[in-house]
């Protein structure tokens, strides 16, 4: 099995984009999440943790933040590069938690989106996580945060077979097995081959169980006024502003 940092830099990453399938509406959607969070009116620094291709970074430097966009895989953040433009995004190809060895100035924002949080190798790396947050954020500094609940439903049986996305040369499959504090994700990837035999490749790779309520409660202990909620695809949303 994997960590997830070598299951995005091998198998995972090099297919990402095509996984999310119309970019222009994935974007799109991340610039609408963005959009609903109670930012700052004055822009300044914004962290982008597990940044990947930039679907929340570029929208954050469209409203006028310079971003430090951090994510672990290479592959992803050099698409981001190519779609940055102009903007003000500088990458870091980094462990999240090395975060605030990355900062030259004191960020107003931290986004940590799209199930990031749940691809810390365990419970006690996102509480260090949040505690760094916690003390970099100024008064009335905003964390973001989406994630999926894997600690409060168990899928069983045919549940755990997920299907990504499938076209005519790449069939994407995910399998969960789930465990008391980590739920295994298994990625079963077929691609077609020139002489048109599919070729299987499989990578495994362990997510946290985290608790929505868990996250909650460690934040208001930190200092910050939450607020929880779902989002239309169904993951949890934490927006925690600071007290």
């Amino acid at each position: 099995m994997h960590t997830s940092a070598t299951h995005y830099e091998t198998h995972l990453g090099p297919v990402y984009a095509w996984m999310l399938g119309d970019l222009d509406a994935a974007f799109a959607r991340s610039s609408a999440e963005i959009a609903d969070l109670p930012l700052p009116k004055a822009s300044g620094v914004a962290v982008d943790l597990g940044a990947g291709l930039g679907l929340h970074s570029v929208p954050l430097a469209l409203r006028g933040f310079e971003v430090i966009a951090i994510d672990n895989c290479r592959v992803l953040l050099d698409e981001l590069l190519r779609r940055r433009g102009d903007l003000k995004v500088t990458t870091h190809n980094a462990d999240l938690l090395d975060f605030r060895a990355l900062l030259k100035g004191q960020p107003q924002v931290i986004v940590c989106m799209g199930d990031t949080l749940t691809h810390l190798p365990e419970l006690a790396a996102a509480e260090t996580l949040l505690a760094e947050v916690a003390a970099i954020l100024p008064h009335h500094g905003v964390f973001a945060a989406t994630f999926r609940d894997y600690a409060g439903r168990t899928l069983q049986g045919e549940q755990r077979f997920i299907p990504v996305r499938a076209d005519e040369e790449r069939i994407l499959t995910c399998f969960l097995e789930y465990g008391e504090e980590h739920v295994v994700v298994h990625d079963l990837l077929h691609e077609k081959q020139r002489d048109g035999r599919w070729r299987q490749s499989i990578s495994s790779y362990p997510k946290i169980r985290l608790a929505p309520e868990w996250v909650a409660a460690k934040l208001s202990g930190l200092g910050f006024a939450v607020k929880r909620d779902i989002t239309a695809g169904g993951m949890t949303r934490i927006v925690a502003t600071k007290a």
